[in-house]
């Protein structure tokens, strides 16, 4: 699956670091993995490095503390931020949707933020026997590729592998050798569609401005809305969409996630610093910022055009849900999906086709127009994903992680084909892999 990402690295001396430690998000029963005891011995790990802040790589890591661990947990400086604000925007909504069983709270987010250690990019360190490296991966903000050294041994931890070249990102960095590699695969089977985002996003904004409707955009809070105010600042400067046409950011989290993004704009590709240079490149005209719950269930009942950005990405929760149980049911309203949407969830259910869908605890009949565009995706498609492992000297092994079967099968056949490795690991959850030379 797609979420849940976690590695557990034991080195011959006993050593241990654990890779990331994500909140698994889909149907109840993928959702119910995040509850299943954590069955590491915690109290003995050297240290936690955390390759992005997206909740399905970050969003356990506050039940180290309960568990013993007593170590560290490394990343970069925009990642330690955008982290500690995903993990309490997590713990809020657990306590207001399930406080009975929430995984965590705000004081144990806070608590485990003082475990924060920040490192640079490039700028190797040790961890007991463990020696790592921190890489650009390209897919957001901070987002870092791992190698870890031991052992005699290079083992390299992909994280999630940007979609190179991206509105807001620097391009991955290549990582130059390694003896094994653990790989993503969330489009390994799949080459991303040609066009340009910013003809889709107009196309989209430009058709809700006809009918006088409603265009609805699921986005994940972190990367993909800024990317979306970015382009439509430009849209917006070149007039290629109405100055007048009113754009509502109703994600209290993407708000601050944004001013974070302004803070490590060192961060960022060469074409966005310049737009900082003369205008703040996540503002323009029309935009309005919904904070409020009331204001957010107001937007539904204005009429004329309208432009509605809100999470969740997958609309798993978040405002985007009430704005689709109402919304959804208009013909004027078109959804324009963006990001990746996991099995089981609204999102994949919509871009399916499927017309009779349950909407939170509403059954509704879809009238809107419902288009994806996959040239967003943060994420290397197969054709990424194989030149990243090209580039690594003396590769013997690829384990293949964090996609469903069809994409994770098909890169595999690929790899085997293309780059001639015939030793590529499938594994599944909780298996234990011994790697050595």
């Amino acid at each position: 699956m797609v979420t849940g990402s976690c590695y557990l690295l034991t080195s011959d001396s006993g050593d241990q670091i654990l890779i990331d430690l994500g909140m698994f998000q889909g149907p109840p029963e993928i959702d119910a993995l995040s509850f299943k005891p954590f069955e590491v011995d915690c109290s003995l790990l050297r240290g936690v490095l955390l390759t992005h802040a997206h909740l399905d790589h970050c969003g356990r890591l506050p039940i180290l503390q309960k568990l013993g661990f007593k170590g560290h947990i490394y990343m970069t400086a925009p990642t330690a931020e955008l982290s500690e604000l995903t993990l309490l925007d997590s713990a809020k909504i657990a306590q207001e949707d399930h406080p009975e069983d929430a995984l965590y709270n705000k004081d144990q987010v806070i608590n485990l933020v003082h475990k924060f250690r920040v490192i640079e990019y490039n700028h190797p360190f040790e961890i007991g026997s463990f020696n790592v490296t921190f890489r650009d991966a390209g897919h957001i903000i901070g987002s870092a590729s791992i190698e870890v050294e031991a052992d005699s041994q290079k083992i390299v931890f992909s994280g999630d592998l940007g979609n190179t070249p991206e509105d807001l990102t620097k391009p991955t960095q290549n990582i130059t050798s390694a003896d094994f590699a653990v790989c993503e695969s969330t489009y390994g089977d799949r080459s991303h569609p040609p066009g340009e985002a910013i003809d889709i996003i107009r196309a989209e904004i430009n058709m809700a401005e006809q009918s006088s409707g409603a265009l609805l955009i699921p986005a994940f809070a972190l990367e993909r809305t800024q990317e979306l105010l970015h382009i439509i600042s430009h849209l917006k400067s070149k007039n290629l969409i109405k100055q007048d046409t009113p754009v509502f950011l109703d994600s209290p989290m993407a708000e601050k996630a944004t001013i974070i993004y302004e803070k490590f704009s060192s961060f960022l590709n060469d074409e966005i610093k310049k737009d900082f240079i003369t205008s703040d490149p996540f503002s323009f005209p029309g935009l309005r910022i919904i904070r409020d719950r009331k204001e957010s269930s107001g937007l539904d009942n204005l009429p004329g055009v309208k432009v509605i950005i809100a999470g969740s990405g997958m609309m798993t929760g978040g405002r985007m849900v009430n704005h689709a149980r109402i919304l959804l049911q208009n013909s004027s309203t078109r959804l324009l999906i963006v990001g990746y949407q996991a099995e089981g969830t609204l999102g994949r259910k919509l871009l399916n086709g499927e017309k009779e869908v349950k909407v939170g605890d509403q059954s509704i009949h879809v009238n809107a127009t419902v288009t994806d565009t996959q040239v967003m995706s943060s994420h290397a498609d197969q054709s990424g994903l194989l030149n990243w492992l090209k580039s690594i000297q003396g590769l013997k092994k690829v384990i293949l992680t964090h996609g469903e079967k069809s994409s994770r099968e098909t890169l595999a056949q690929k790899i085997k084909t293309d780059l001639h490795l015939s030793d590529i690991s499938l594994p599944s959850l909780n298996q234990e892999l011994v790697l050595n030379n």
